[in-house]
């Protein structure tokens, strides 16, 4: 029947073959709405860097909502080739979203800045300075 073999899949039958294409496929999809994110922690302000090769800067909104930072990218474009006739030889499209959400709780999102170069969103998050009570002597009646 099928072969067990740990660690690995025999590709010579069919039924591997497509379970394994299936498996790609659909497992291959479960973060395609999501981009790759480096955060790094710089002392007095967090640096993240969101990689989004392929869009223009007009593509990605960065939203607050809340304690909520959200990064949206979208490709809207088509491109084709007609003869002489209007017909089409070949025509593609290119349409998709990407998003990702990140808590700011304790960043100071009014200082928030961004930039993009080369396919990478840069986001600079400053840290909220640190809340400290007042301290004072209170002096004793009587």
């Amino acid at each position: 029947m099928f072969g067990m073999i740990p660690f690995g899949r025999e590709e010579n039958s069919l039924f591997n073959y497509l379970d394994n294409m299936e498996r790609s496929l659909f497992n291959g999809f479960g973060d395609m709405n999501q981009f790759r994110c480096d955060i790094q922690d710089k002392g007095s302000e967090y640096l993240m860097e969101a990689e989004l090769p392929g869009f223009n800067k007009e593509d990605i909104s960065i939203d607050l909502n809340g304690d909520a930072l959200v990064i949206t990218a979208r490709h809207n474009s088509e491109s084709g080739e007609k003869d002489d006739k209007g017909n089409y030889v070949r025509r593609e499209r290119k349409f998709g979203s990407f998003s990702r959400s990140f808590d700011v709780t304790g960043i100071d999102t009014s200082a928030i800045r961004a930039a993009y170069n080369n396919g990478v969103l840069e986001l600079h998050l400053p840290k909220q300075a640190e809340v400290r009570p007042n301290s004072r002597s209170i002096q004793i009646e009587g």
